[in-house]
């Protein structure tokens, strides 16, 4: 609800303006993305959007598809926005660069393999999300669960954050055995993402490495699977991160976002992080 606007969301990926004390329909935008097919995991759910503006009048709301895209709409029109993404679409396909993530291949339930079902979150004008990728693996490779930021106004990509490793020389790589970072997947924070425009950070709650109820591939700790990540939202470089299972099973995802609070302990203010599991 912003200035007497309620935007909500339908779990096949429309979006619709409501005046909230009638109920009338403001505008609808429906860009037809369910039908590439059937998402991965859990099916058609879109479980909210983000709203950013300037304070000069440009506003927009994100959202992203079941199918791996990111949607800018106008905020008062519900149009596309036309200067978001590449080609005047008012999107970005979130799958392009993420390894293993193949528009065209489906899993073994005949669904695609990456999707974006929860909002993503605005910080200091970057739009970043996690992503929905399938659990229950019958391989050992899968798509790693990468967080990835894109500018609020351009759609041009910033930066991913690899909650698993893509080199050997990356922070965390050495907790992936066997250099089982080459072909494993998931570690992807399938839930809500945390933000402070005044520190600029964004904290990232991730889930289970592949497979959810089988780690033999993946011999190690297997970070950042599992753990909260506080990173910088201009780099998108750790600043620090809290890893809760080691070479996690039986599926301990963090399911929702962190709560950002400020608390004072003998007589010192400290901006803390809790975190519920």
């Amino acid at each position: 609800l912003v200035d007497g606007v309620l935007y909500t969301t339908t779990n096949l990926g429309q979006v619709a303006a409501i005046e909230p004390t009638t109920g009338d329909t403001l505008w609808s935008y429906d860009p037809g993305l369910y039908l590439e097919g059937r998402p991965a995991v859990h099916g058609f759910l879109t479980r909210g959007l983000a709203y950013w503006t300037d304070g000069e009048g440009d506003e927009r709301i994100f959202w992203g598809t079941g199918n791996g895209y990111l949607v800018c709409a106008d905020a008062k029109t519900g149009r596309p926005c036309a200067d978001f993404g590449p080609d005047g679409s008012g999107m970005v396909d979130a799958m392009v660069g993420v390894p293993r993530a193949v528009r065209e291949d489906r899993d073994s339930l005949n669904a695609l393999l990456y999707g974006i079902h929860s909002p993503p979150i605005v910080v200091r004008d970057k739009v970043i999300h996690g992503s929905q990728v399938a659990d229950r693996r019958i391989t050992k490779e899968a798509v790693p669960g990468w967080v990835r930021a894109w500018d609020v106004r351009t759609g041009e990509h910033t930066w991913d954050f690899h909650t698993v490793p893509n080199g050997p020389d990356e922070f965390g790589a050495d907790t992936w055995l066997n250099d089982s970072w080459r072909y494993s997947g998931n570690a992807n924070v399938w839930s809500f993402l945390s933000g402070d425009n005044e520190l600029g950070h964004v904290y990232l709650p991730t889930g289970t490495a592949t497979n959810d109820y089988y780690g033999a591939d993946r011999p190690g700790d297997n970070l950042f699977s599992e753990t909260i990540i506080a990173v910088d939202v201009e780099t998108g470089q750790r600043v620090w991160h809290f890893q809760a299972v080691h070479h996690g099973l039986w599926d301990y995802d963090f399911p929702t976002s962190p709560n950002l609070v400020d608390i004072t302990v003998d007589g010192r203010n400290i901006k803390a992080l809790v975190q519920v599991s």
